[in-house]
């Protein structure tokens, strides 16, 4: 938390800067927003299960998750840039030996090394951002780079896929992971604690930093269960891979101008009704997704979830920054959606399994998206109330 005193970190936030984050972004989310094209491909080169690949996602997922969960007490003494170095080289090696397996177990296995690469790069791009005076500013600019960048991935990646196999797709990300780890330079590389003359100790994280995971939890898993399996859910209603990346891309256009507008903007609302607001429509959205039976409908939910998702997501890490201006929470609540979304990708295989099918997975993720209204909502008006008459105390507001 805040110390009395001491006041959130500054740094002048430069072109280079931005870029640099774009690109810790691009690599770090490489695995959740591309992994669904290795599902489908998986599925169809070997025949494995609906079951298996949600469990093949969750061990990313939870490695992610651990690797952020595991770094966070130490976030004042790393280096953004040597972080991301690290991260992009373990992702690269974990790809391209998934290239040439053919064993689930093997398989199951390089997911331990990309997820554990994932989470260093995220910690990374949050100890980046949380050194500027609008962290989620500088996330919403990231995201929109990162976006741009996966708007030509989603057209890109299905035709490699159709031409080249799974194992085409696995090396393609590999290459990815390391051009985008080596444009990363604009990164601070001294830790944050180098920085003060003395050492702070960690608060303990408190009833708002608890709120804060909880929502995030909520959201996430509401939200990101289908995710691993929105390929496949396009695939039944008969949509190929390559007219579902065409649709995936105009998403994730969408996603970066939303971000272009909320970095704009950052600095001069406050969020409450636009994070509500994002929460209903990203709900709606995901309930759309699974429920809709034509190509229009599917791409309508698809670019309305995608652009409601990447605005919702930087509002609730600005609320963790404004609790915890260290990074610590913003790291931990990354790592809290990581391991919802490796719970939701086994619930999802496991309901398909079930029932045939994904069509109730996006309902009730709607529904569990509204459940996070109720717990952020009071913090976060709390938080606006604060600012406006600006009496924002140090560490958790009363």
């Amino acid at each position: 938390m805040i110390q009395m005193g001491e006041t959130a970190p500054q740094r002048p936030a430069s072109i280079m800067f931005f870029v640099g984050v774009g690109f810790a972004t691009a690599a770090a989310h490489l695995g959740n927003n591309f992994t669904t094209y290795l599902i489908g491909g998986l599925i169809d080169r070997f025949q494995f299960s609906p079951l298996q690949m949600g469990a093949w996602s969750m061990v990313e997922m939870l490695a992610y998750a651990a690797a952020m969960f595991l770094i966070a007490p130490k976030v004042s003494r790393i280096s953004p840039r040597r972080l991301a170095l690290i991260a992009g080289g373990l992702v690269a090696i974990a790809q391209m030996l998934s290239a040439g397996l053919s064993s689930y177990t093997l398989l199951l296995f390089t997911r331990i090394g990309t997820g554990v690469g994932f989470g260093l790069a995220n910690t990374a791009l949050n100890l980046a951002a949380g050194r500027t005076s609008h962290p989620a500013r500088a996330i919403s600019a990231g995201i929109a780079l990162q976006t741009l960048l996966y708007a030509l991935i989603n057209i890109v990646l299905p035709m490699v896929g159709a031409r080249y196999g799974v194992a085409g797709m696995f090396c393609t990300l590999a290459a990815l992971s390391a051009v985008f780890t080596l444009l990363v330079g604009a990164l601070p590389s001294t830790p944050t604690e180098g920085r003060h003359s003395t050492s702070v100790p960690l608060a303990p994280i408190g009833a708002d930093g608890w709120r804060v995971l909880a929502a995030m939890a909520l959201f996430t898993f509401g939200s990101l269960a289908i995710w691993p399996f929105i390929e496949r859910a396009a695939h039944a209603i008969g949509l190929p891979a390559v007219t579902y990346g065409r649709i995936q891309s105009v998403a994730t256009i969408a996603s970066m101008l939303g971000n272009i507008a909320l970095a704009a903007v950052n600095a001069r609302i406050r969020g409450t009704a636009l994070l509500i607001l994002a929460l209903v429509v990203c709900g709606c959205a995901c309930g759309a997704l699974t429920s809709v039976t034509t190509e229009f409908g599917f791409a309508c939910a698809l670019v309305v979830y995608n652009a409601s998702w990447f605005v919702t997501y930087p509002l609730l890490l600005a609320i963790a920054y404004k609790v915890d201006s260290t990074g610590r929470l913003a790291v931990l609540c990354s790592a809290a959606w990581l391991l919802m979304m490796s719970l939701g990708s086994l619930a999802t295989g496991l309901t398909a399994q079930i029932f045939g099918g994904y069509t109730i997975v996006g309902p009730l993720g709607m529904l569990i998206c509204f459940a996070a209204i109720s717990v952020i909502w009071p913090l976060a008006r709390r938080l606006d109330s604060a600012a406006k008459s600006g009496v924002l105390a140090a560490g958790e507001i009363a």
